[in-house]
């Protein structure tokens, strides 16, 4: 596995650029992370998924799209490391925040279109502090059991 080094957190395996797949491909999130509106998990992308576009041939020239097309042909998922994550007590939903509280991708992930390299760190910190002051701001719950199992 060929893991990129990142000015910080974590290296992921190939060095995924969200702002040419949003600008060039005409992508959304829900186009990859196919969970985001209907499960608690948005998904981090399968093997499946990338097959959408990028199957036997590269459609670009970057370099980045042979490795991707080495995982494909060898049937392999890509191991991306999850970046973001909620303690064990905690139960949070996408389709909570996506679909039904109509919350966009950025109000937690940040500019995630405008990335040119893998996500490898927590744009927002996941923390107690934060979620209760979004829920303050968007007039939402603040009871304990509303997100804590």
């Amino acid at each position: 596995v060929r893991l990129h080094s990142t000015p910080h957190g974590v290296a992921q395996p190939i060095a995924f650029n969200h702002k040419v797949h949003i600008e060039t491909a005409s992508l959304n999130c829900k186009d990859c992370h196919l969970n985001v509106e209907t499960m608690a998990k948005a998904a981090i992308p399968t093997l499946e998924v990338c097959q959408t576009c990028h199957n036997d041939e590269p459609i670009s020239k970057a370099p980045e799209e042979k490795l991707l097309l080495q995982y494909v042909a060898e049937k392999k998922e890509i191991p991306w490391i999850q970046v973001y994550t909620v303690p064990e007590q905690v139960y949070f939903s996408h389709r909570r925040h996506v679909a039904i509280a109509g919350l966009g991708c950025s109000s937690c992930h940040g500019n995630v279109a405008a990335l040119t390299t893998p996500v490898s760190y927590q744009e927002m910190p996941v923390t107690m502090e934060q979620c209760m002051s979004c829920h303050k701001q968007h007039k939402v719950t603040n009871d304990c059991l509303a997100c804590h199992r």
